[in-house]
């Protein structure tokens, strides 16, 4: 029963304001105005076949008088069309004006929305960290200078061969192997055979 109450639970109306009231009216007067405007085209029309067909008969003061009637429901016309323009200007400008309204109230929520939000980011604080982060950055600095400081140049240039290879295999070359080898220190002579060949040398 629950459920099928909140099925039929109708959704909530819009509230109408008096300006909604008030173009309401309008666009009703208009709308009269347009039926009376068609209601004088009709009888001028008619107004216009009658007289044909008295003046047919040879009745030109009835053919006249009809055609009398006919200038009247033109002069009709032409002041329900001024009306009819000024309604419709009203109408424009109402609903413009409403919307303009609903762009400065956007506006103003929008422009406090930024004020609390500045509010939760200080001047101070933002200060603050840019100090911190510069701090942090220079630590950095230091600690590569002293690392680099203490590295010799054999020892940079291999740091700087390793850093290429692993970008080469990040993006996917390969280098070819070269095998490490332990520098080769040349074997010391014996004294006795140093001698002995200085004596071979003498002796030639």
């Amino acid at each position: 029963m629950g459920a099928l109450f909140s099925r039929n639970k109708s959704p909530p109306q819009k509230r109408v304001t008096s300006h909604d009231k008030a173009v309401l009216d309008l666009k009703s007067q208009r709308d009269r105005l347009k039926q009376y405007q068609k209601k004088c085209v009709e009888v001028s029309n008619r107004e216009t076949e009658i007289a044909r067909q008295l003046l047919s008969q040879g009745k030109k003061k009835e053919a006249l008088l009809a055609l009398k009637k006919k200038k009247y429901q033109t002069q009709l016309l032409n002041q329900t069309e001024a009306q009819l323009s000024n309604i419709s200007q009203m109408i424009d400008s109402i609903e413009f004006t409403q919307l303009e309204v609903k762009v400065f109230e956007g506006l103003k929520e929008g422009n406090q929305v930024l004020k609390e939000l500045q509010n939760q980011m200080k001047v101070e604080d933002v200060e603050a960290l840019m100090d911190d982060i510069a701090d942090t950055n220079e630590t950095q600095r230091q600690i590569e200078e002293a690392l680099s400081g203490k590295l010799s140049s054999v020892d940079e240039d291999a740091v700087l061969a390793e850093l290429e290879e692993l970008e080469a295999l990040e993006e996917g070359i390969e280098f070819p192997t070269v095998p490490i080898q332990d520098p080769t220190v040349p074997d010391r002579v014996p004294v006795s055979e140093a001698k002995s060949e200085r004596r071979e040398a003498v002796a030639v």
